[in-house]
């Protein structure tokens, strides 16, 4: 049971849905789309942000390695052009440093997350809370992240299908609250833009939901707005929680088949292959959670049982012993 629980991770979810080029400048090495990572100097004592850590090391060592080539390279053009002031290489470095501060750490997230819900979580939903946080951190931290509410509909939506059984409803909803609080985000607009837009699904069919752009609507101009900044026209950043928010709309109005799915992927200016493959994943991830599950529940009932048998073999004991003091009294008497 052990290996199957341990199999089931959100790190797939994860993994970037583009992959990035050598870094040719200095401000280009620092102005990357992850901003979760914050560049620090000195001791690394906690162990949560090791990688992190590392990470930021490589952008360290490399926009230093480029500063020392293009100092290299001012100094040739200074003999050439002694008239010509060259700018000094690391001034964009400073520049980006400065942007850097005001964003946390992936440890820091964590440790928000932690003393928001003090109490302990069952290790099977807190392992891939844990991964789901990280991931979530570097979606949220990006330079070019905007809150939306087909995103949240599909964080709303991973996040109550993994918590599905939960013990307690009460500590379901107080660990939301602390997790989405930890990113800094309103844990209670999540909630309230996911039951909209749910509501909204299940009134529209396949031809409603394509068309939302000559239609007027809440909605239809939350998909709008999606649209215009998907074509480049705003901060839009993809990610598995957009495609997940799109399947849950299809899955509500009925409308599941992979044409429709194509359809509002062109309106919304979405690359379809990259929610293709990320709706495999998260399908692929459920399966894996459902099985765990089943597993979890055997073992709790077969730990059941096995009180319960202890108890009763506890109690004929007693019962016996008391059996056993009473014959022995009378025959004393």
């Amino acid at each position: 049971m052990a290996a199957a629980i341990s199999s089931l991770s959100f790190t797939a979810l994860g993994q970037a849905t583009e992959r990035r080029g050598p870094l040719y400048s200095v401000s280009r090495a620092f102005a990357s789309n992850f901003y979760g990572y914050r560049i620090r100097t000195g001791t690394v004592s906690d162990p949560i942000s090791v990688r992190s850590s590392n990470s930021s090391s490589r952008m360290v060592i490399s926009a230093v390695t480029e500063i020392v080539y293009l100092h290299d390279i001012a100094k040739k053009e200074e003999i050439i052009f002694q008239n010509v002031l060259i700018p000094s290489p690391p001034q964009p470095f400073e520049c980006t440093l400065a942007q850097l501060e005001d964003v946390p750490t992936v440890s820091e997230t964590k440790l928000n997350f932690l003393k928001s819900y003090k109490r302990p979580v069952p290790s099977i939903y807190n392992s891939v809370l844990q991964e789901l946080i990280v991931q979530q951190h570097l979606m949220r931290y990006k330079k070019t992240y905007q809150y939306d509410a087909v995103f949240a509909l599909g964080f709303v939506t991973v996040y109550d299908q993994l918590m599905e059984g939960y013990p307690s409803n009460d500590d379901r909803e107080a660990i939301f609250k602390a997790y989405i609080q930890a990113l800094q985000e309103d844990p209670a607009q999540y909630r309230i833009d996911a039951q909209k837009l749910e509501e909204w699904a299940r009134s529209q069919n396949a031809s409603t939901l394509i068309d939302f752009s000559s239609r007027q609507g809440e909605v239809e101009d939350i998909l709008k707005d999606i649209s215009e900044r998907a074509g480049g026209k705003g901060n839009f950043s993809y990610s598995r929680f957009i495609a997940i928010g799109l399947f849950r709309l299809l899955e509500l109005a009925n409308a599941t088949e992979p044409t429709v799915l194509e359809k509002l992927c062109a309106a919304l200016n979405i690359n379809k292959r990259s929610v293709d493959r990320d709706l495999d994943v998260y399908r692929n991830l459920l399966s894996k959670l459902v099985q765990a599950k089943e597993l979890l529940k055997e073992y709790v009932d077969r730990e059941k049982k096995k009180r319960e048998e202890r108890s009763s073999e506890s109690q004929k004991a007693n019962e016996a012993v008391t059996k056993f003091m009473g014959e022995f009294k009378n025959a004393n008497l």
